[in-house]
């Protein structure tokens, strides 16, 4: 209210400028009517702001009044109330269409980490020593986007070495909550709980019921590949495409009910109604030990890392070189293993994967002058 009598004072003062600088035209009829307009605008002003003043003090005043006389209002047993209405949430979920989804999630997820581990043994890939890159196939390309440990470096070769399970299916763990709608976690609660896959937590929540202790893991068995025909590999691969595809669409159908919360600064994830207080970022150099978390909505690359690396064409070259990186596509990695297992990749990430697009060995003939 005082922000808006400031700016009306400054226009009465920009006003009354203007007149007293008219005034020395008075002698002109249309100076005379512009004066009359000007006063009348002035005085709708003040009473425009009496008017305003008025109603804003007769609120408040009102307000304050009903409150402090109205008897009915008792806020020590209004609390309970509110504290109970937050309690009884749990009596709604888990929601009953979404059960199915969470098992097909446990089940898919069973499924993607077994068929990643088979296509493993037949095709090789590649992770850099010092960086996060991922490549499938024979050679390790020679495209420099290495930044080496902690980011010392600036567009350097990858020293690679052989990938394993991880660098293909990102882990990404959570707490394991007892109840849905629990107590935060603090600080020094951080080992009471333990730690299980996000995907997990996230279907359990959902009302699918398991042990997480005994899937939790990535160790699970997988085929023998020498007696497996070029046919078999196939099958195998669009088996673990089809995974791939329904853990990403169930995760992003049970998040549309059931919440969950990534760190803006870090990886962490945490699912449930609100973040946790385990001082675990480590972002905030001014903290003792470790900082906080900033919490805001997750999304299902949070949950379920895409893992994008570069992809080889039939047109590239062999090793992908460093000069001729903007022709190159990309493609996320379970996607490129399949492929490269027989499997068609779907429609929708042709673009990212530029498969009609040039090769680098194209020779580009000058236009003519006319």
């Amino acid at each position: 209210m005082e922000h808006r009598d400031r700016g009306h004072l400054e226009d009465e003062k920009q006003v009354t400028g203007f007149i007293s600088s008219l005034k020395v035209c008075e002698s002109t009829e249309r100076v005379r009517g512009m004066l009359v307009t000007i006063n009348a605008y002035i005085a709708a002003m003040k009473s425009q702001r009496q008017w305003y003043n008025t109603i804003m003090i007769q609120g408040l005043i009102g307000i304050t009044r009903h409150y402090r006389s109205n008897p009915k209002v008792d806020f020590k047993k209004l609390k309970p109330m509110i504290l109970k209405r937050i309690e009884n949430r749990a009596k709604y979920y888990p929601v009953k269409d979404m059960i199915p989804v969470a098992y097909d999630v446990v089940r898919s997820r069973s499924l993607l980490i077994q068929g990643v581990s088979t296509l493993l043994q037949v095709i090789p890939i590649w992770s850099c020593k010092f960086c996060q890159e991922v490549y499938i196939g024979e050679k390790g390309h020679a495209i420099k986007t290495c930044h080496g440990y902690k980011r010392h470096s600036k567009n350097k070769l990858h020293e690679w070495i052989k990938g394993g399970l991880n660098d293909i299916l990102v882990p990404v763990n959570t707490f394991h909550l007892k109840t849905m709608f629990q107590d935060v976690i603090k600080h020094d609660e951080r080992f009471d709980y333990n730690r299980i896959p996000a995907v997990l937590e996230l279907a359990i929540q959902a009302g699918a019921d398991f042990n997480p202790e005994d899937i939790s893991g990535n160790n699970f068995e997988s085929l023998d590949t020498e007696s497996l025909s070029p046919n078999d590999l196939r099958v195998i691969s669009e088996g673990t495409l089809r995974a791939w595809e329904v853990v990403r669409s169930g995760v992003q159908k049970l998040m549309m009910i059931y919440t969950a919360k990534v760190c803006m600064y870090c990886s962490e994830v945490h699912v449930g109604p609100s973040g946790h207080k385990a001082r675990m970022c480590g972002v905030f150099k001014y903290e003792k030990w470790r900082g906080g978390h900033m919490w805001k909505k997750a999304e299902v690359d949070d949950l379920v890392p895409e893992k994008i690396v570069w992809f080889r064409r039939s047109q590239d070259p062999v090793v992908l070189q460093d000069k001729w990186r903007s022709f190159y596509g990309h493609a996320p990695a379970v996607v490129d293993l399949c492929t490269k297992g027989g499997a068609v990749a779907p429609t929708k990430y042709y673009c990212m994967m530029k498969l009609q697009g040039l090769s680098a060995d194209v020779t580009f003939k000058p236009r003519p002058h006319s």
